[in-house]
């Protein structure tokens, strides 16, 4: 093979050379992809020449793909492909894709159709080096944790935003309510290493009032964001970004005037996830079986 990975940052991201996406990949190059995510979490290609079927081809060879979402449309004749549109909205806020649902996605790809002259980079944290960083009483704390994640909540569009155009996303964003309790420390199915599994979907821990609940998840957000934790990718056009949603966050900066940006979203369909002490995420509120199947 001539597949080169070369690290972006000591924590998290690597830059991966010599390999054509726009081709079926050998198993052996497949098994070296995979392997890199697990030890960077975020990877970095160069997409040229790659359109929304090609991108479709090469996420399959990690898994089943989802839909594009449990309740925002898709790319017209592409059910997969979710577009990432400022004129769409703004995901200007932490989160894990999709956390909401039972089993989010393993994995996330995004590619860059138009980028803004300046800003619109996307900020990647390593969840894993954050629990790794935690103070051995907070660790422990958070071992045990559950929390409530919702779809249902200001991160759709802020309510002091809303406009009629914006009321009518957030109507979209929450057509179908979601609740799932998920571990605040999720073990990764293939490391086994553990992650702080929250996010800005994380609304609630299990048995705290929400006042609480607020300053428990501050506190432990603190760790995932700390910039040791975080690439911070500058977007070209005709790039992919490839990242672990189980064990990372992510941001898209809103720091380029308004301008076009456009990104094109695919994901791998997930496992349930499971918490220190081997018990399953379970589902509170919503159905999302039209959005994805259960990763083995």
């Amino acid at each position: 093979m001539s597949l080169q990975i070369t690290k972006v940052t000591a924590r998290i991201g690597a830059r991966v050379t010599g390999v054509d996406l726009t081709v079926p990949l050998a198993p052996e190059e497949v098994a070296a992809l995979r392997e890199a995510l697990n030890v960077h979490k975020a990877l970095v290609f160069d997409a040229g020449g790659l359109d929304d079927a090609g991108q479709q081809a090469f996420l399959r060879h990690f898994g089943d793909l989802t839909t594009a979402h449990p309740t925002v449309g898709a790319v017209e004749d592409a059910p997969n492909v979710l577009p990432v549109d400022s004129e769409r909205g703004r995901a200007n806020h932490w989160h894990t894709d999709v956390t909401f649902v039972l089993n989010p996605p393993q994995i996330t790809s995004l590619r860059s159709l138009t980028v803004p002259p300046y800003g619109g980079e996307t900020l990647i944290a390593n969840a894993a080096a954050a629990y790794r960083d935690l103070p051995e009483p907070l660790r422990r704390l958070a071992d045990g944790l559950w929390a409530e994640h919702t779809n249902d909540y200001d991160y759709a569009v802020p309510r002091e935003e809303l406009d009629e155009e914006k009321a009518a996303q957030r109507a979209q964003f929450t057509s179908i309510a979601y609740r799932t309790a998920h571990p605040v420390v999720r073990v990764h199915r293939l490391t086994g290493e553990r992650g702080l599994f929250i996010g800005g979907f994380a609304q609630r821990i299990v048995g705290l009032s929400a006042g609480e609940s607020r300053k428990v998840l501050e506190l432990l957000q603190a760790y995932v964001t700390r910039p040791e934790n975080v690439l911070r990718h500058r977007w070209t056009e005709g790039e992919l970004v490839l990242f672990d949603n189980r064990i990372t966050q992510h941001y898209a900066i809103d720091n380029y005037d308004g301008l076009p940006r456009r990104l094109h979203r695919v994901t791998v369909a997930g496992d349930v996830p499971v918490g220190t002490e081997g018990k399953e995420s379970w589902s509170i509120e919503g159905d999302a079986a039209h959005y994805t199947p259960v990763a083995a």
